[in-house]
């Protein structure tokens, strides 16, 4: 009984358009804080980080799926059409933002400061932003739409992303400095010197890691693809006659 309510629930046309109106204003709110606009001081070096450019992807994202339920009112459509490109959509986004909160709380934030950690503008971009993502996709899934290939286009936006940002180190772009630590004098005092960052994180800065880069390239490659599969396969156990979605 609770089941079925849930899924007449789901299956609600306006319910799907507000909980992505309201998921298309907080990642709106987030990614605007973070760029500077209401400090009026908008800082476009921001899109260099990968964090960004995925949040970005989630307000595009909802943007388009509000304008398509809103289709879906106009003409009494339980399911508009294009409905198997949109389930991509939906398949990627929602893997390139999972990513980006499994990267930032793995790797990178052990270096943040601890107060950022659990701030509204920390916690915006890297949790909620990519679990309104997952939620949309699972609350409102398209059973029976994605295809065992569409698992591999999770890959393509990271991929892009990194060459993109490599060659623009390569190219002389500054990413900041790190240190160089030569040689220990005491526990607190040490020779160092900064050099020039060539890649927005240390993974894909060969300088830094070496050849630990592939490492890092292949692991969040198959994370990609798992996740890929996880959406594939579930997909596959919800396909039903009556499967649809908005």
């Amino acid at each position: 009984m609770i089941c079925s309510v849930v899924r007449a629930m789901i299956k609600n046309k306006w319910i799907a358009f507000s909980f992505r109106l309201l998921a298309l204003f907080f990642a709106a709110f987030g990614l605007a804080r973070q760029l500077g606009i209401f400090r009026n001081t908008v800082d476009f070096d921001m899109f260099k980080w990968y964090t960004i450019q995925s949040n970005l992807l989630a307000v595009i994202m909802f943007a388009m799926l509000d304008v398509r339920t809103v289709i879906g009112f106009r003409d009494d459509l339980q399911t508009p059409k294009g409905v198997a490109w949109f389930a991509r959509l939906r398949m990627v986004c929602s893997a390139n933002l999972l990513l980006t909160l499994v990267v930032f709380w793995s790797l990178l934030a052990p270096d943040v400061p601890k107060f950022y950690l659990l701030s509204f503008d920390n916690l915006s971009i890297h949790v909620v932003t990519p679990l309104l993502c997952l939620a949309d996709y699972i609350l409102f899934y398209e059973a029976g739409r994605i295809k065992y290939r569409d698992v591999y286009f999770t890959c393509i936006f990271p991929l892009l992303y990194s060459i993109f940002v490599i060659a623009l180190g390569f190219l002389g772009y500054d990413y900041g400095n790190r240190v160089v630590i030569t040689r220990w004098i005491t526990a607190e005092s040490v020779e160092m010197y900064t050099v020039p960052r060539r890649a927005p994180y240390f993974f894909l800065d060969y300088d830094e890691v070496g050849f630990m880069v592939l490492v890092y390239a292949f692991i969040i490659t198959a994370f990609l693809i798992i996740i890929g599969y996880v959406f594939y396969h579930v997909d596959r156990r919800l396909v039903k006659k009556d499967g649809g979605g908005f």
